[in-house]
């Protein structure tokens, strides 16, 4: 192994000479080091690289006797000394800079200052030594030789690197673990060669592993130093994230109190541009947008009527219809806003949406009648969603529309008031809201908790309505009688009904327009009436006798009831548990496709603390016994797949059938009776999945193709091209409905050229064609029907 190294050590010298001289050079170049620390690296590394020039030079003339040989021995070996000492002089500067520039010491350690004078008077003893021979001498040949005293020569740098060694033991948590590392080893590892050489003659094991030794501090410095960076840049990372979100935080809160501030002077919209903002972050997300720019539709959104600031209170919040010459002041917020916001030169985009949010797709707008796509893309986004605010929001003329009411508005408005593409997704937002809670709300608990009935004739009042759902709902409440009435005289009741707006109509004349339907009502003594549902029937279970003490109690003070209530497709059930009898019925409703509310009334009684929740128990079969038969709306022949009801938006749909290259489905179709929407039509839906299921096995949806001209597209679709044909038998979209309750013929094709689709419909007098653009790759495309309260029978396929 030694003469091995003994043939390869001059490479390895030439290696560490190129080495330190790179080394020295990136040291000049390493700023972020400090001053005082690249200074004694530099000094190390040039010492180093001297070193291993004067040890590599010492072995090339060893026993040349010439004159330039002569002298090249005899300096080279004296440098060798005199530098390997040195470099210890060197690393004391470095250890001391470490200790003062890491705060470990407020100055270097008295040991570090002794070892420091140690290694000078190491120098001048290596001098004498030059002229005294106690280390080494030259024979005849001039070659280096060892004198009986090289071994005390050992002595003095062993002991300054014990002292130093004792300094870095004493700081050792204290330094960062690669600089530990690098400094246990210059103190080490040449300790160890220098013990090694003293039994080995013709290498250099010393000098060589402190030169390596020299080029691992450099290394484990400039680790540090990355880490060090790597440190700071986190924090400034951190510093300027938390910046940011301080940042963004103070615009929301600002952009929020200046929204409330500005729906605080409409007593009517209050919560108005909030809502606006949310559905405007919605529409834009279903569109593609990037998160970047769904904030900004959002933020502009947030303050869309920030001009209104600038409109008197007194037109703001006047009691019905504006005049004209109050319109036109209202006309003039746009520009106001776009005023105030303009001068935000970091958002320019919310000025946009304040601006244009009143423009209309057809030019018919203002404040500057642009058309289409002039428009900016906020703008026509606000637009659709400030519509639908102000539609589903209580104004003071008029109460929330109900939500068929609103879309109908939409699809009225689509391409001329609204944006198509953004109409479009408000309205599919609209058919998967099935419940409209996507419209202003008062919270309901509070609403029921706050609210007292004061009733006296029978009906007198009554309380919102409780939806019935698949799931129990548990209603609590307190009854208190009138005084000096019988027990009898004195009760709650239940209200079973559908409307639009899911409240009771009994005395005012928006009943038909809200399509008010009542079911029949249950009494809290057991008895019911059944006025327009199929069938009612009522278990009593009673309970035991109170005593007169109670019943007095119950007189004074009030007693409390509970209602547990669900439905089971067509049959829904009210158990209602008083103190002295629990009364349940079931009730078999006019079909699956109505809903059913609840309301509480009464007569001779005062009603408070009404609590309503929503459990998560849901209804079974064995919960509601059915006490009629199953409704159904299936009239006609079978075709090639079976027919098909759907009695609410795609609750069922038939198998999926391959496209294939082209497909051509004819049936009947029909709507429901209870149908009042455009929009209760046939579907198709385009779809791939293993098993040939409407949401089956990795099933991917491509397109919703309605037959009354919408479709909706998923990322599958990269282009979609529609038109909608009205022929000379189109009266009106009224028209249209009232034929489809009486059934049309319906035909709907698709066909495939590559990754071209064409999907055509035909339903009466509407007829449209979709070309869709397919993203490569999609192979083995399913069609299947669907719809929203139609069936569909005698479904031929070819």
């Amino acid at each position: 192994m030694c003469e091995l190294f003994r043939k390869q050590q001059m490479n390895i010298m030439m290696m560490l000479i190129s080495v330190c001289a790179l080394l020295m050079f990136l040291t000049l170049a390493t700023r972020s080091l400090g001053v005082r620390r690249r200074r004694a690296l530099l000094m190390l590394e040039l010492s180093s690289m001297l070193l291993m020039i004067a040890d590599r030079n010492a072995y090339i003339f060893r026993g040349d006797i010439s004159t330039l040989g002569y002298w090249m021995v005899r300096v080279c070996n004296y440098l060798v000394y005199a530098l390997s000492t040195f470099n210890l002089y060197a690393f004391n500067l470095y250890l001391q800079e470490l200790l003062l520039s890491e705060g470990v010491t407020h100055k270097p350690p008295r040991r570090l200052r002794t070892a420091a004078a140690m290694t000078l008077g190491a120098e001048v003893i290596i001098l004498i030594s030059v002229f005294t021979g106690w280390f080494y001498t030259f024979d005849d040949q001039n070659r280096y030789v060892r004198t009986d005293l090289f071994v005390l020569w050992y002595i003095l740098p062993l002991a300054i690197t014990v002292i130093m060694l004792s300094v870095i033991v004493q700081y050792y948590k204290k330094f960062k673990r690669g600089i530990r590392v690098s400094l246990i080893l210059f103190s080490v590892l040449p300790f160890l060669a220098s013990t090694i050489q003293v039994f080995t003659y013709g290498i250099s094991l010393t000098n060589i592993s402190m030169v390596g030794t020299v080029v691992l501090l450099y290394i484990f410095a400039l680790l540090d130093l990355n880490k060090e960076i790597d440190r700071a840049n986190k924090r400034e990372i951190e510093v300027l994230r938390d910046e940011q979100t301080r940042l963004r935080v103070m615009f929301e809160q600002t952009a929020g109190a200046l929204s409330s501030s500005i729906d605080a002077k409409d007593r009517y919209t209050h919560g108005h541009s909030k809502r606006v903002a949310e559905y405007s972050e919605r529409i834009a997300q279903a569109a593609g947008m990037s998160k970047e720019e769904c904030e900004e539709v959002y933020f502009a959104a947030l303050l869309h009527d920030v001009g209104k600031i600038g409109i008197p209170n007194n037109i703001i919040n006047k009691e019905g219809r504006l005049t004209d010459e109050e319109f036109d002041i209202i006309k003039t917020h746009p520009v106001i806003g776009n005023q105030i916001l303009s001068s935000i030169n970091q958002s320019p985009y919310l000025s946009v949406g304040a601006y244009y949010h009143h423009e209309r797709y057809d030019g018919r707008g203002y404040p500057k009648g642009l058309k289409g796509e002039d428009i900016p893309a906020i703008a026509r986004i606000i637009a659709v969603a400030d519509a639908y605010d102000a539609m589903t929001s209580k104004r003071s003329y008029r109460d929330t529309l109900p939500q068929y009411f609103v879309r109908e508005e939409f699809v009225r408005g689509t391409g001329t008031q609204f944006d198509p593409q953004y109409a479009q997704i408000m309205l599919h937002f609209i058919d998967e809201d099935s419940e409209y809670l996507m419209k202003e709300r008062e919270e309901k608990e509070n609403y029921f908790e706050n609210k007292e009935l004061f009733l006296d004739d029978y009906r007198s009042d009554f309380s919102d309505g409780i939806l019935l759902t698949g799931n129990f709902t548990v209603i609590r409440m307190r009854c208190k009688p009138e005084p000096d009435r019988r027990s009898e005289e004195c009760l709650p009741s239940v209200i079973l009904f559908d409307s639009l707006d899911g409240l009771i109509h009994d005395h005012d004349n928006k009943g038909s327009l809200m399509h008010y339907y009542e079911y029949g009502e249950i009494r809290f003594d057991g008895r019911n009436s059944c006025t327009g549902a199929r069938r009612m029937e009522t278990e009593i279970i009673k309970k035991s006798a109170l005593s007169e003490e109670a019943r007095q109690s119950n007189r004074l003070n009030g007693c409390t009831y509970e209602i547990r209530t669900a439905c089971f497709r067509d049959h829904a059930v009210v158990t209602i548990d008083g103190p002295e009898l629990c009364a349940k019925t079931i009730i078999a409703l006019n079909d699956g496709i109505r809903y059913a509310y609840l309301g509480i009334t009464g007569e001779h009684c005062t009603i408070n603390q009404i609590r309503a929740t929503l459990t998560e128990k849901t209804a079974r079969p064995s919960d509601i016994p059915r006490i009629a038969e199953e409704v159904t709306f299936l009239e006609g022949p079978e075709g090639d797949i079976p027919n098909i009801e759907i009695d609410d938006f795609r609750s069922d749909s038939t198998m999926g059938q391959p496209v294939g290259t082209s497909i051509e489905v004819r049936f009947h179709a029909k709507s429901l009776p209870c149908a009042r929407l455009i929009s209760h039509c046939p579907f198709a839906v385009l779809f791939t999945s293993d098993d040939k299921r409407v949401k089956g096995k990795n099933y991917h949806e491509i397109a919703l193709v309605r037959t009354d001209g919408e479709i909706w597209h998923t990322s599958m679709v990269t282009h979609n091209k529609i038109v909608i044909n009205k022929n000379e038998d189109f009266v009106d979209w009224e028209e249209w409905k009232q034929q489809n309750k009486q059934g049309l013929e319906c035909v709907i094709t698709a066909v495939r050229n590559g990754d071209i689709l064409t999907v055509t419909t035909e339903l009466g007098s509407i007829s449209t064609k979709n070309v869709m653009t397919l993203t490569p790759g999609v192979e083995d495309i399913l069609l299947a029907l669907s719809g929203d309260q139609v069936t569909m029978t005698d479904i031929r396929i070819s």
